[in-house]
This record gives structure tokens, C-alpha cells and sequence, in this order.
């Protein structure tokens, strides 16, 4: 709790199987609680006294009277050894300019082995380098999905709109990103997710519309970037296979199947090497397809290629629309907030270092690949710039390989804010009842059910480029350019100075107005070419 004292725990573990032996010593001001003298429960145990020893435990809940409780995921090591954990409070997370009561959103757990301060406790961050920062953001922006459309956004915009189109987004969402950064902390306390900082700034109405946003951009993403995987498996396998006969869909299924063993995998911070190799992928994939689209440009008759806006006038303009929202998916980010607590203090100055550092990367590859893609294949680039190389086939091969392992990862980030929102909702339905399901069974049974929804939808719609540009016009365009803007304002982070003041303020109403509009347009676009795509192919179509 803000300007509170945090509830400290010992927790000792000697873990046999699933059995843990927890003690759990309170040290608790009641006085700085309204009055109200916790009550402890540990799940699966059997002890309800605030000084709780219970066998076996999986879940610790303090209850404050009315105040929303408190639940904490106790998880040893499992080496066998003693152990210590600071329990901060999650309780009033969502505090600041949001409703209560039974309209409160639910009280996210906070997992001791995290790495990540607790929202509101007013401890600092996690255990993460800038660098960590980093390759986590980098690894959620930076993908083979975001790099691939952007030729095919450019030839549907032409070289004068496209150009300006890519530069103005990626500072545009360099500089919100930083926005949030500085918004982590706010109003006396620390805010570990998008939901809990717009909670926080806007009320409970922002809870929930930042939850809406930030699933549609979370699983759009993921149904994006699994047809993706799909077609580099695929490309790699017909290489080595001409004749073999395995479809789009089996292996949208195998990397579906792939990424549900990594979804065991607790938090973000677990993930801290897969991403730090998804990085190195990253600038490999970048690195490859750029070489090869010159070399293949170089080889093309130039001749033949032009530049041209394709279609007619109508058709032209939904092509437009729906390229504004493929380049915002292209810098979509719905995990900030989530990424930056895991990281170290000062949690800002190493937010800002990791960002900055991570747009640096982005910077020098986006703006190649997609300029140097559009200038080789003119009009025809492909919507999957992959897809548009013919030569030399290891490099295809490469690249491919590139690919798939960069989309491992982005596909874990993204699908975090999902598993949160479900640990959420679960923890708060179980407050009180005696019935508990272990914590990894639960996760097993809800990762197993939401990549089989995302691996049906992926095989069954294998339109990529619609995918891309719907998700960044509703799930990115919103969270990552309008959402920054207004929350800063909202948030009276304004500097004091007159002038800077006046600038800052007209530099946010202007991201937050035309990107509005984007969104808007960009989602008309999308809609338009997925019924097209739906009357022109039959459901599970092998593309």
C-alpha cells in the first residue's frame, strides 16, 4: 500500500513433488489499515490465523476487512533451501482516479518469484538489466511480422505518404513509449501493467477499456505472427521436401503445439535469454532479408518495376487505409508497463536507456528493409516481403530460421497480458472457497485453451496482412500512440516551464487526434479486405 508499510513473510520451502511447507510470519501495522487486522488464508492448507502455517500451500490471501485482499502465489525454489520474500501489498493497485467497491476490477496476484515490484507497494522494480529492457522490447516490436508487411505498406501508399507515414510513426511511438515509462510510477505508486496505470489515472472505465485494447492487440498480434511462423516452416520445409505434402495449417500446429510448453514458463523475466536470442534473431532476420532484397533488386530487369498506386480510385484509397494500420501494428507494443517491472532501479533511467536502445535497432532496420523492399520490387512486393525472394535459396532458408525463432518469443510476450488478466479473474473468484486447483494445472488448462483457440483461428483464416492491419488499427493504435498522450496530460506530468509546457501539450493533442483517425481508418481498411478474402478463399486454405 502507498505511503503504507508492506506486509513482510518469511517463506521457507522443502518442496517434495507439488507438497510445499510454508511458514509465513505477518508483521502488519493494523493501525495503518483503517482498523482492520488482516486475516490470513492459505490455500490448499489448513491453518485461517494471521500467523498461518499451512500443508501443502499454494496460495497466501490477506483480507483487510473491505478492503480488496491481498493474494500472493507462494512457489519455492524447489532446491530444497530456505528462503525469504517481501510480500508488497496489491491491493488498492487501481487507486488514484478509479471507482471501488463491487466495481472494482479484479486484484491481480503477485508472484514472489517475479522480479517485479508489486503494484503500489512503492518498492522499486525488478531484477532486470536496461539491457533486459531491451531485448524485451525490441523482441515485442521488432518481429518478423512487423518487418515483413512494410514494403507492401509503402507500394500501397506510394514513396511520398509512405515515407512520412514510417518516419512520423516511429517517433511518434518512441517518444509515447517513453511516456509511459515515466508514468510507471505516479501517484505514489507503481503501476506493473496498462490496466492497473489506467486505472489508476482514469478510474475504473480506463481498467476496462485498456483491458479491451490490450486483448484485442494480444491476440491479433498472436494470430498474426503464428500464420507467419506457419509460412517460414513451411518455406523451410519445401525447400528441403519439393514434393512434400504437409500444409500451412499442420504446421501452424506445430509451432502452436511448441509455444504451449514455453507458456508453462512463469513470467517475462523467465524469458529474459529466449528473448536476449530472439534479439540477435531479430537483427538476423533484418539483416538477411535486407541483403537479399538487394541482391534481388539488383538482379530484376528495373525496367519492369514501377511504382505506381494499383486499382482503381476506391481501391486504391482501402489500400491506403488499411497500410496505416499495418504500420501501426509495425511499432505495436502492449507490454511496457509489464516489461519495465522487471526491471532494476532506477526503474526509469533504465526504461528510457532500453527503449532508447531498442528503437535504435528498430530505426536501423526497419527504415532499410521497408525502403529497400519497395524500391526492388516496386507495386508487386508481397505483403510477406519472404514471400517476394526467388534467389539465392539458402538465404531464403536463413532467414526463414530468422523468423520463426524471433516469433517464439513475441508470441510468449504477448500472450502474458492474456494469462494475467485470467490469473486475475481466477484469483478473485477463489477468494474464500476451500476448493483449489494447483496453480500449474490451472495455467496448463488455460494455456492449452487459448492456443487452441489462436492456432484454429490462425489456420483457419491464414490471411496475414488482414490480421496485421486490423490489430494495429483496434488493439495497437489505441494502447501505444492515443493512450500515452491523453494518460500524460490526464497525469499532470507537465513541465513547468511556459513554453515546453505549451509544447508538450500541443505535441500530445496532435498524436492523440490523428491517430485517432488512423485507427478509425485503418480498421475500415482491414474489414473491407478480410470479407474480400473470405468470398475469394474457403476456410483452412493452404496459401
Amino acid at each position: 500500500f502507498p505511503t503504507r508499510r508492506p506486509l513482510s513473510g518469511s517463506i521457507r520451502g522443502d518442496r517434495t513433488g507439488e507438497e510445499q511447507e510454508v511458514a509465513v510470519a505477518h508483521k502488519c501495522d493494523a493501525r495503518r489499515h483503517a482498523g482492520h487486522r488482516p486475516r490470513a488464508e492459505v490455500f490448499d492448507g489448513k491453518s485461517k490465523d494471521s500467523k498461518a502455517t499451512g500443508t501443502p500451500a499454494a496460495r497466501l490471501v490477506l483480507s483487510f476487512g473491505t478492503r480488496p485482499p491481498i493474494s500472493v502465489q507462494l512457489d519455492a525454489d524447489g532446491s530444497g533451501s530456505g528462503g525469504s520474500a517481501m510480500v508488497g501489498g496489491a491491493a488498492g493497485a487501481g487507486g488514484g482516479g478509479g471507482g471501488s467497491g463491487d466495481a472494482s476490477p479484479p486484484v491481480p496476484p503477485q508472484p514472489l518469484d517475479d522480479g517485479g515490484g508489486g503494484s503500489g507497494s512503492g518498492s522499486g522494480g525488478g531484477r532486470g538489466t536496461w539491457k533486459h529492457a531491451a531485448f524485451h522490447v525490441a523482441t515485442t516490436i521488432a518481429t518478423p511480422a512487423a518487418y515483413a508487411p512494410l514494403p507492401f505498406a509503402l507500394a500501397s501508399l506510394g514513396w511520398p505518404l509512405g515515407v512520412c507515414s514510417l518516419v512520423g510513426g516511429t517517433f511518434a511511438t518512441w517518444y509515447s513509449s517513453l511516456l509511459v515509462a515515466s508514468l510507471w510510477r505516479w501517484n505514489g505508486e507503481t503501476h506493473t501493467s496498462y490496466r492497473l496505470l489506467a486505472n489508476s489515472i482514469f478510474g475504473t472505465w480506463g481498467y476496462w477499456f485498456i483491458t479491451f485494447f490490450q486483448q484485442v492487440a494480444s491476440l491479433g498480434n498472436n494470430i498474426a505472427i503464428q500464420i507467419a511462423a506457419g509460412s517460414s516452416l513451411k518455406a523451410v520445409y519445401k525447400y528441403f521436401q519439393k514434393d512434400g505434402n504437409l500444409t500451412l495449417q499442420e504446421f501452424i500446429v506445430f509451432f502452436g503445439a511448441f509455444e504451449l510448453l514455453l507458456s508453462q514458463l512463469p513470467n517475462i523475466h523467465s524469458l529474459r535469454w529466449v528473448n536476449a536470442l530472439c534479439t540477435f534473431s531479430t537483427i538476423g532476420f533484418a539483416g538477411t532479408a535486407i541483403g537479399m532484397t538487394i541482391y534481388n533488386g539488383v538482379k530484376i530487369n528495373r525496367m519492369s518495376i514501377n511504382y505506381r498506386l494499383q486499382g482503381s480510385n476506391s481501391l486504391k484509397i482501402f489500400k491506403a487505409f488499411n497500410a496505416l494500420g499495418t504500420i501501426a501494428f509495425s511499432f505495436g507494443d502492449a507490454m511496457l508497463p509489464e516489461i519495465q517491472s522487471t526491471v532494476r532501479e532506477p526503474v526509469k533511467k533504465n526504461m528510457f536507456k532500453g527503449v532508447s536502445a531498442a528503437y535504435g535497432v528498430i530505426v536501423l532496420t526497419y527504415w532499410q528493409l521497408a525502403f529497400s523492399g519497395y524500391w526492388a520490387f516496386g507495386s508487386t512486393v508481397e505483403p510477406y516481403i519472404l514471400s517476394s525472394f526467388t534467389v539465392p535459396e539458402w538465404a531464403i532458408v536463413m532467414a526463414n530460421i530468422f523468423a520463426v525463432i524471433q516469433i517464439l518469443g513475441c508470441f510468449q510476450i504477448y500472450c502474458r497480458p492474456t494469462y494475467g488478466y485470467f490469473e486475475e479473474v481466477m484469483t478473485s473468484k477463489s477468494m474464500g472457497s476451500h476448493l483449489c486447483i494447483s496453480s500449474r494445472l490451472r495455467r496448463l488448462i488455460f494455456t492449452l485453451a487459448y492456443m487452441a483457440f489462436i492456432t484454429v483461428t490462425a489456420a483457419a483464416l491464414p490471411f496475414f496482412s488482414d490480421f496485421v492491419s486490423i490489430c494495429g488499427a483496434v488493439g495497437f493504435t489505441p494502447l501505444d500512440f492515443v493512450f500515452p498522450a491523453i494518460a500524460f496530460l490526464k497525469a499532470g506530468r507537465l513541465p513547468v516551464t511556459p513554453t515546453l509546457r505549451l509544447l508538450v501539450q500541443t505535441v500530445n493533442i496532435a498524436i492523440a487526434t490523428w491517430f485517432s483517425i488512423v485507427a478509425v481508418l485503418g480498421c475500415i481498411g482491414a474489414v473491407r479486405f478480410i470479407v474480400m478474402d473470405i468470398k475469394t478463399y474457403r476456410f483452412f486454405y493452404d496459401m
